[in-house]
This record gives C-alpha cells, sequence and structure tokens, in this order.
C-alpha cells in the first residue's frame, strides 16, 4: 500500500458491544461521525445508542447479521462512513472483507489483505516463521484436513496436543486432547465451532507445551516503512483457552528479552508488509525461550493495558495511519510507565465450568471514575445477554506506579462493581487477584487449574450475620407507603410497627437453595445503596467481664453494597453478590409437584447435533447433543450407562436454559 492521505470523516464499527463504544469513543473525540451496525435483537444495544447513525442489519446469528459482508459495505456507503473499523472478532481477519472495503472504494482501518492472508491463517503464518527462522512449537500445519492426517501427526507430535482454528482466536474451535481415542470427536467439534466463528473449518494441531507464560507483543506499523512494538502483556491467566486477565508489562521479563521478542515481532511484521496494529504472540517457556505462536492481525481485547502504560491512544493511531500519517514517535521513544492489569467480566458460571450465561442484566454497576480506572463496558441495566455472541460484558483496568498498586486498585474497583440477574465470573476474578500466587507474579497458563481450590471453593452455608444483615437490608430496602400530607406517619415506618404490638416482624428469605426466617435488628442502617452494620470488637476477657466495661466496649462498622431491584435484594458478602427473595409458600408448594424428566439444557442456545436415537444405549460419558452458546460448543453426555427414552429436541432448535432435552432410563 502506497503511503497517500485519506479524508475520514466519517466511521462506520462492523462490530458490537463494548469494542464497538470504545472505538466510537475515540472517533468522537478526533471529531468524527460515528455509525453502528446491529442485528435485530441488538436494536437497543448501548452501543447502537451511542452511535450518531444506526444501521439494521437484521437476523440475530452473526451468520444472519454481523458475518455478513454486503450488507456491512452497503451500511457503510448508505450512512456516508469512508471508513469501517473491524473491531476484534467477527470479520477483523478476514482478507475477503478487507478487499471487499477497498474494492468498494472505503478505508479498512487493519492491516492490506494479504497481511491477513499471511498471518490471519495460522498454518501460513507458522510456515512463514519457520522460513524466517523464528522458533516454532511441533505441530501439523498442512493443507489436508482429514482426521487420519491429524491422528498420524499427534502420534508424531506426542499426546497431548492443541487444535487450533487455522483462521481464528480467542479460544474458538481449540481443543486440548490428551489421547487418541478423543481426537476424531474433538477434531468434528473444533471444527464445527471454527466454522460457526469464522466461516472457516481448517484446522491445525500442534504439541501442548507444559507451564508455559503466554507473553504477546504488541506491534504497529504505518504506510511508509515504520514499524515498532510497544512493550508486551502478559496474558496466561486462561481460562478454556480464552484470556481472564491480562498484564503489561510482563512480570519478571528481563530488558534483553522484551527487545529479542519484540525485534522478533517487529521483524515478522515487516516481512509481510503490514500495517496498522497487530499483536504476535509467543509462548515462553521457565528457561526463557519463545516460541511463535500467532499473529493477530487487529486490535486485540486486551489493548487497554498497552495504552496505560504508554499514554497512547491505539485506536486514534489506527485511524491516524489508515489516513496516510507516519507513526509519531521511534522505537527508542516508546514509553514504559508504571503497570497496568485488566481483567474480563463474562456472563458466566464458574462453578459450571465456566458456562455462558444469558438474560437480563437486572442489576449493573461499574466502578467509580478515578486517576489509574477505566472500563471498558458495552451494556447497561436492563440490557438482555443474548445467547448468540460472545459474553463479555466489559474490561476492568487498573493502573499504577508498579503491580502491587495496580493490583490493589483493581481489587477495589471489583468490589465496587455489582452485576445481578445472571451468573458472572466477578467473584472468581476477585479471588485471582487476591490470590498469594497471582500477588507473587506466579503466572503460566496453568494458574488457574492448579489453584482451582481456592478459586473456585465449595459453596458454604452462610452465615447467621450475612442473614441478619439481609433482613435488616431488605426490611429499609422496601419502598414506603409515605402520604403526601402526612411524610412522618408511623403508618408508613419499614420496621414492622403496629400500635399495640412490638415493633418487629419475620421475614422469609431465600437465597439460591437456602432459606431461612430472620427479624430484623433495626442496628443496621442503609444509606442509599450501602448497609452500615455494627458488630461489637472482642475485648480483654478481664474487660468483657467487667459490667461498665463491656458497656462501653467498641464497636466496628463494616458496609455492604445492597441493591434492591423490584422483589429482589442483591446483597455483597465477601467478594460475591447474593440475590435474596421472600419466600412464596404457594409458588414454592406448586413448584414441589412440578417434575422435569431427563436432561436439561445448561444454558440457552442452539441444538447443532443430535447424536442418538430414541432406544439406543449408551455408556456413561457418551455424547448425546451438542448446544451451540456463544460461538462455543457444550456437549449434553450421558451421566451414567443407560438407554435413550425420549429426545425432546431437533438440530436447529433454539432452546432456554432448563429445558429438557433428552430421558435417559438407567440401565
Amino acid at each position: 500500500m502506497s503511503p497517500s492521505a485519506q479524508r475520514i470523516t466519517t466511521l462506520l464499527v462492523a462490530n458490537r458491544g463494548e469494542i464497538a463504544c470504545r472505538v466510537m469513543r475515540t472517533a468522537k473525540a478526533m471529531g468524527l461521525n460515528t455509525v453502528a451496525v446491529h442485528s435485530a435483537i441488538d436494536r437497543d444495544a448501548r452501543h447502537v445508542c451511542e452511535a450518531d447513525v444506526a444501521v439494521d442489519l437484521g437476523g440475530a446469528k452473526p451468520a444472519d447479521s454481523y458475518l455478513l459482508i454486503d450488507k456491512l459495505i452497503a451500511a457503510a456507503q448508505a450512512s456516508g462512513a469512508q471508513a469501517i473499523h473491524p473491531g476484534y472478532g467477527f470479520l477483523s481477519e478476514n482478507a475477503g472483507f478487507a478487499r471487499a472495503i477497498e474494492a468498494a472504494g472505503l478505508v479498512f482501518l487493519g492491516p492490506p489483505a494479504s497481511a491477513i492472508d499471511a498471518m490471519g491463517s495460522k498454518s501460513a503464518a507458522k510456515a512463514l516463521m519457520e522460513a524466517a527462522g523464528v522458533p516454532l512449537v511441533p505441530g501439523y500445519h498442512g493443507e489436508a484436513q482429514d482426521v487420519q492426517t491429524f491422528r498420524e501427526a499427534a502420534a508424531q507430535i506426542g499426546y497431548p496436543v492443541l487444535l487450533k482454528a487455522a483462521a481464528g482466536g480467542g479460544g474458538k474451535g481449540m481443543k486440548v486432547v490428551e489421547r487418541e481415542a478423543d481426537l476424531a470427536e474433538a477434531l468434528q467439534s473444533a471444527q464445527r465451532e471454527a466454522q460457526s466463528a469464522f466461516g472457516d473449518s481448517r484446522m491445525l494441531v500442534e504439541k501442548y507445551v507444559l507451564k508455559p507464560r503466554h507473553v504477546e507483543i504488541q506491534v504497529f506499523a504505518d504506510q511508509h516503512g515504520n514499524c515498532l512494538y510497544l512493550n508486551e502483556r502478559d496474558c496466561s491467566i486462561q481460562r478454556r483457552h480464552q484470556k481472564v486477565v491480562e498484564e503489561a508489562p510482563a512480570p519478571g521479563l528481563s530488558a534483553e528479552l522484551r527487545r529479542a521478542m519484540g525485534e522478533a515481532a517487529v521483524k515478522a511484521a515487516q516481512a509481510i508488509g503490514y500495517v496498522g496494529a497487530g499483536t504476535v504472540e509467543f509462548l515462553l517457556d521457565a528457561r526463557g525461550q519463545f516460541f511463535f505462536m500467532e499473529m493477530n492481525t487487529r486490535l486485540q481485547v486486551e489493548h487497554p493495558v498497552t495504552e496505560a502504560i504508554t499514554g497512547l491512544d491505539l485506536v486514534a493511531w489506527q485511524i491516524r495511519v489508515a489516513r496516510g500519517e507516519a507513526l509519531p514517535i521511534s522505537q527508542d521513544q516508546v514509553p514504559l510507565l508504571g503497570h497496568a492489569i485488566e481483567v474480563r467480566l463474562y456472563a458466566e458460571d464458574p462453578d459450571g465450568d465456566f458456562l455462558p450465561a444469558a438474560g437480563t442484566l437486572a442489576l449493573y454497576r461499574e466502578p467509580a471514575a478515578g486517576p489509574g480506572r477505566r472500563v471498558d463496558s458495552g451494556v447497561s441495566e436492563g440490557d438482555e445477554v443474548s445467547p448468540f455472541y460472545d459474553p463479555m460484558l466489559g474490561k476492568l483496568i487498573a493502573w499504577g506506579d508498579n503491580r502491587e498498586e495496580a493490583r490493589l486498585r483493581l481489587l477495589a474497583m471489583l468490589d465496587e462493581t455489582a452485576v445481578g440477574g445472571l451468573k458472572t465470573n466477578l467473584a472468581f476474578l476477585r479471588r485471582i487477584l487476591a490470590h498469594p500466587a497471582f500477588a507473587a507474579a506466579e503466572l503460566d497458563t496453568g494458574f488457574i487449574p492448579r489453584h482451582q481450590a481456592e478459586l473456585l471453593p465449595a459453596p458454604g452455608e452462610l452465615p447467621d450475620a450475612f442473614w441478619q444483615a439481609a433482613a435488616d437490608a431488605f426490611v429499609q430496602s422496601e419502598a414506603p407507603a409515605v402520604r403526601s400530607d402526612d411524610p412522618h406517619s408511623p403508618w408508613s415506618e419499614r420496621s414492622g410497627w403496629r400500635a399495640g404490638l412490638v415493633s418487629e416482624t419475620t421475614l422469609h428469605l431465600a437465597c439460591g437453595s437456602e432459606q431461612r426466617r430472620v427479624q430484623p435488628s433495626g442496628t443496621a442502617q442503609l444509606i442509599g445503596e450501602t448497609l452500615v452494620c455494627r458488630s461489637q470488637l472482642a475485648g480483654d476477657q478481664a474487660v468483657a467481664e467487667s459490667t461498665i466495661a463491656s458497656k462501653l466496649a467498641p464497636t466496628k462498622a463494616f458496609r455492604l453494597q445492597a441493591f434492591r431491584r423490584d422483589e429482589t435484594l442483591y446483597l455483597q458478602w465477601n467478594g460475591e453478590l447474593h440475590a435474596l427473595t421472600r419466600v412464596d409458600p404457594i409458588a414454592a408448594a406448586q413448584a414441589s409437584h412440578t417434575t422435569h424428566g431427563g436432561l436439561t439444557a445448561p444454558m440457552n442456545g442452539s441444538i447443532v447435533r443430535i447424536l442418538v436415537e430414541a432406544g439406543q444405549a449408551v455408556e456413561a460419558g457418551t455424547a448425546l447433543v451438542v448446544l451451540e452458546a456463544m460461538k462455543m460448543e457444550h456437549s449434553i453426555r450421558a451421566p451414567h450407562a443407560g438407554t435413550v427414552k425420549a429426545l425432546y429436541c431437533a438440530e436447529g432448535e433454539l432452546v432456554a436454559e432448563g429445558t429438557s432435552l433428552v430421558e435417559l432410563e438407567g440401565a
């Protein structure tokens, strides 16, 4: 691409959620008009509300909306946009999309299509890096895609192996295979995921490196031949092969290793004529050796931590480079200031193998803004979280002069965050950041499995103090029936006051599977959405035995977040938000007589495959039904050996969480 000045006054963002909001924020700051596109079910989404113009693509699934190239280009032309920003995911690494944009006379805020071709395919990228002498993880990256080829390659590499989508990222189409017997099923599932997410089912297989760190280099190139690296990020904390926590710079990385990895990344970008923002990802072992993994030819989810330690706006750089401007600084001018950590807030169930969650955001509160605090999100309270898209709600980013300051600041931000109405990983994120091993920067991709007992503790019985606080908050959060002509009427009191009777009431509350009858104490005070409770501090035994001293025993205030939404109270306790409701004895009695036979859907989603038929005998662990939700596949397996009595679903059908799918009789 020859350097050329491009006039860009209106920018269309071909994406949704937090990345669309984030791109539009910079675009507006630069004086550009912004255009949002949306599916039918995203009509009222936050990114649509924040844009100057919105175009309805129709449909619901990505294949019917955000992946339709012709509709996206038509939307740009109809809205007067000169440029398209792809965000990440969807078509961001689709060379055909980049070519179609260029053919339409529009500007693509990404690299040339040739660079996407070279690096967008993991197989092609590895071949290119091998020719350039960059160390690679042993693997097969060829064109043949039959199961026998992969079986032979895996046998030569040695188990465990990692199947990866050649055209994708973000954990989609990625499976760890421990033994040959599981290879065929894993390959088929990975291919379906890849086809659904990226429109390309091609796979590669490589050796699964044990205890590696995932370290990536942010590169940036302009149309004038300049290319530099903006330090590195450590993204080792992962679940389901997707990043959960990212930080910059990578803890413990020497200046020499940073330079070596950075220069290798720049060479890779220059070798393919790269332009714009990109990320070269490496596996780093304990000996300091690094292996090329892949290159993401787009802006990364975790780019805010790089912005935090450099003071740069990477989206602004993307726009300026697309206009034909040169990079404003040289390599030796790249700042490295302090430390930044980011966490991804997901709608998912950590206790249920991180299955994605869908539903209504009945409660959504973000932490307060301030120095070193940043939130990139794409949702608002009341929004519907759809099963058709990635379940990430947003990202919380903290910066500090050093890593510990950033860690503590991010913990405080998590404490201020509240999400209700569906399950999230909020408490899980807090446990990670509070874990001594994370504080000591003992990082590798096996961090979560290694510390699973502490990060995913078995739920315990809620203590009396919780129920007492819940009762106080529930009563005080009730809307008083205040008379307009007598605001001080005792009949408007929420304490249970009655003439001639004791001033108390008993609440029958439920939280999850637990229930408790509790009398409010009247000693806690709800101020706004903060419940202030007081507990007596334990003193010296001799003092405690003194009547006068015990009356003067000091108390300590502790504060809990309490949010009332209709008939539900959300109460913070030990870093987790618990939903409480009054028990309805009639509804409970009716529910006890309702039976739901069979294996049920663990989340909202669509049935992509039915692997059994009625009357078929199956063994324990046999995959029965494959459910797709939020671009990932989940197999419903037989919990025991038996016979399939009935099927209650069909391929292509949309099902809600809890829907009966298969009825299985015991053997």
